[in-house]
């Protein structure tokens, strides 16, 4: 009677010890990734906190900016006074760094809206239509990631000059290089992959053509990863500093990232809580909109690339 007894515990005993072992493995994960987490947060408190700090505290090199761990109140003017030194534009009378925004925000949403269309259409193209060489052509579209940028940078900058687009300073010279997005239509087709072709097969059926069915099926099934892509293209869009400013001249065509770059060249650069502020103004909109679609953003990641 005891071995009877004995067996199933022994046998419960053992299934259990992987078990075990596997979730502390798993809880040694989480630290570590808590732990990369709050240091790689660390500069963005930092940047936080110099902005409000005076530059006493900065001197000082004081991490919090007021009593009872530092000497003085938090310095919210401190983003008043950035945007004074940044300067007017001529044009409009507005703040030079409303116009740097403005800018931002024309270019970033045509980049975001174009390569968003032709990467959804591209993608669908390559996952569900039957054409000839579209391997090829597909193979093609991936090996322009192993073009280096600096390698097609002065090629694009001198078809901006008068003498081929006479495109230079002008919204369309800072749009063009970024209409169409090789990895957003390889991250799109990915997801496209994924779906049955028998509800291709139903549309037709039910007499829906390409548009219909890309329209009222695919597009919201691939919302993830379309919401991914529209993010991703968003921060590289509104980061863009070497090509901005490549192909501008006027202060009053540039955006943010190149408005910060100036302003740390002239009177900003000697003042950090100032830097900071502008730094700070700059990086809060990716922050807001990604707080906003991190769930589509972690739903288009994990559920991209399943099939090939």
């Amino acid at each position: 009677m005891a071995k009877t007894t004995g067996l199933p515990l022994a046998e419960a005993r053992r299934r259990s010890a992987p078990r075990g072992a596997l979730n502390q493995v798993n809880a040694l994960i989480y630290l570590v990734l808590i732990v990369v987490g709050i240091i790689s947060v660390i500069p963005f408190i930092w940047m936080l906190l110099t902005s409000i700090k005076d530059y006493g505290d900065v001197m000082s090199l004081r991490f919090w900016p007021w009593p009872p761990l530092g000497n003085s109140t938090p310095r919210f003017d401190n983003f008043a006074e950035a945007i004074r030194l940044i300067g007017v534009d001529r044009d409009t009378g507005l703040p030079m760094f409303f116009r740097h925004v403005l800018n931002t925000l024309l270019v970033t949403g045509i980049v975001v809206a174009s390569s968003v269309a032709t990467s959804v259409l591209a993608a669908y193209a390559f996952a569900q239509l039957q054409f000839p060489a579209k391997d090829v052509l597909f193979i093609l579209v991936l090996a322009t990631f192993m073009i280096p940028e600096e390698l097609v940078l002065v090629p694009r900058a001198v078809m901006m000059n008068k003498n081929y687009l006479n495109w230079y300073n002008t919204i369309p010279a800072m749009v063009a290089p970024f209409l169409a997005d090789a990895f957003g239509i390889f991250l799109i087709r990915q997801f496209f992959l994924q779906v049955p072709r028998e509800l291709y097969d139903a549309a037709r059926i039910d007499g829906a053509g390409h548009l219909r069915y890309l329209a009222m099926i695919m597009v919201p099934l691939a919302k993830p990863a379309i919401v991914t892509l529209a993010l991703l293209e968003f921060i590289w869009t509104w980061n863009e500093f070497r090509w901005i400013q490549l192909v501008t001249a006027s202060s009053n065509m540039r955006t943010v990232s190149v408005g910060l770059v100036g302003f740390l060249q002239t009177d900003g650069g000697s003042q950090t809580q100032l830097a900071m502020a502008v730094a700070v103004m700059v990086v809060l909109p990716i922050i807001i909109l990604y707080l906003f679609t991190q769930r589509y953003f972690t739903e288009g990641i994990t559920t991209t690339g399943l099939k090939g």
